[in-house]
């Protein structure tokens, strides 16, 4: 067998022996204690986009407007990322597996293309920011190597895995965090007080306002993703409090406090890019700030290039080396020039994703009790038509029929989960068995 055909060839034992197996359940000794899980969270809730969410929101909501949206979204977002991550505890199963439990072996193929689409395509948007970052502009001749850099070393970082990503994580962090509460003072004193702060706020957003429902929504976009796939971190807890305090972590209390630097900034110097307005407060901060961002930037694209890959490597069979390298490589291509549609990539992803993880936490709480035996994974049906049924109604809900007083993406996910237990319900009435259920029954 030649090397490069060994390379692809699913090697069992070898994954199982690895630290993040994605083709099988965790095994108890591949737990990890609380503080290094807490660590990545933090690292992994330390990302640009909740800095690039807060500029968006500066420049379209007063202050005090843009805080309490942004609360809500990431409460949403929370609400989802905690109902996973029980899941994930509980199963010791990545968000591959859990698919493969509610759709199907071959009906996982469906939430798995989406979402490693739309992470991969978030690879590509921050492989082009640390582009951005460094060379102040997409015409610059230096910016193709210096994207080109980045993928290639966010690729194989991740390829060192999870505990990779806690190297990352740590340093990252601390960095981004001094730099996060010196911007907040800085931008405060420059406008001259809180007062004039609010003042300058609230000039910024007569000029191009968002709705309410609007804010919340690109908040909802900005880390829905992270909460539908949080079972990719949470299954190494050994406690549950662990399984909930990931997803708080990640997704309310980092993101709240990035996305409050992002906006004061933006609103104190009228630029919305966080490394063009930390230019302003003087070369030493503005070194500290590229090297922040750039450390940021790494963690981000380790984890959007983590993710897709376990999923994709547990529902294709594939070795997880193989699948890092390929979408790795997709995101570096696509970072050449995909971050320039960065708010339509949020949009979408508010709209597709939610809907998609609605079946899930139905199936999983509602109609099992909180229960799935793992065991039966390789003998569950190939297709579960009910939730294939449910993601779709959910995401022409989402895209057409959202009432004016609700986020879209909340709306997908609500008619997702409402059309999955009339189907589910209806199902069970008739006696018909699917999915899950139904390999319980051949069981």
């Amino acid at each position: 067998m030649s090397a490069l055909s060994k390379w692809f060839r699913l090697d069992e034992r070898e994954e199982a022996a690895s630290a993040d197996n994605p083709h099988a359940p965790l095994e108890a000794n591949q737990r990890r204690d609380a503080l290094p899980l807490l660590t990545l969270a933090f690292g992994w809730g330390f990302l640009v986009t909740g800095l690039l969410v807060g500029s968006s929101l500066g420049a379209g909501l007063y202050f005090p407007d843009l805080v309490r949206n942004a609360m809500w979204g990431n409460l949403v977002n929370f609400v989802v990322g905690a109902l996973v991550g029980y899941m994930g505890y509980q199963t010791a199963c990545n968000s591959g597996l859990l698919y493969r439990l509610t759709y199907g072996n071959v009906g996982a193929y469906l939430p798995v293309l989406f979402l490693a689409a739309l992470t991969i395509g978030w690879q590509g948007i921050v492989v082009g920011a640390f582009g951005l970052t460094w060379t102040g502009s997409f015409d610059s001749p230096y910016f193709v190597p210096v994207a080109l850099f980045a993928g290639v070393l966010y690729t194989y970082t991740t390829y060192k895995g999870v505990k990779g990503l806690e190297r990352v994580a740590v340093p990252s962090t601390v960095v981004l965090a001094l730099v996060g509460l010196y911007a907040g003072w800085f931008n405060v004193d420059k406008a001259g007080g809180w007062d004039a702060f609010l003042n300058m706020s609230a000039s910024a957003a007569a000029a191009q306002p968002l709705t309410d429902t609007q804010a919340i929504n690109l908040v909802i976009g900005s880390w829905i993703v992270g909460g539908v796939v949080m079972a990719e971190y949470t299954r190494f807890a050994r406690k549950a409090w662990v399984a909930i305090a990931i997803p708080f972590i990640v997704l309310v209390a980092t993101q709240l406090f990035l996305q409050v630097i992002g906006a004061m900034g933006g609103i104190v110097s009228g630029n919305f890019d966080f490394s063009a307005y930390l230019r302003t407060a003087g070369p030493i901060i503005a070194i500290i700030g590229l090297i922040s961002m750039s450390l940021a930037l790494w963690t981000t694209g380790d984890t959007n290039l983590y993710l897709p890959s376990i999923q994709t490597a547990s529902v294709f069979r594939l070795p997880k080396r193989v699948t890092i390298v390929i979408c790795g490589t997709i995101g570096t291509i696509l970072g050449l020039g995909i971050y320039q549609y960065f708010m339509d990539w949020i949009n979408q992803i508010a709209n597709l994703v939610p809907p998609l993880i609605g079946p899930i936490i139905v199936d999983y709480y509602v109609f099992h009790g909180r229960r799935y035996d793992t065991t039966l994974l390789d003998r569950l049906p190939a297709w579960n038509p009910l939730a294939v049924a449910a993601f779709f109604i959910g995401v022409v809900a989402a895209y057409g029929f959202t009432p004016a007083w609700i986020a879209s993406g909340l709306w997908g996910l609500l008619v997702s989960m409402a059309v999955y237990i009339v189907l589910f319900g209806s199902a069970r009435l008739f006696g018909w068995r699917v999915g899950y259920s139904r390999a319980t029954a051949d069981a």
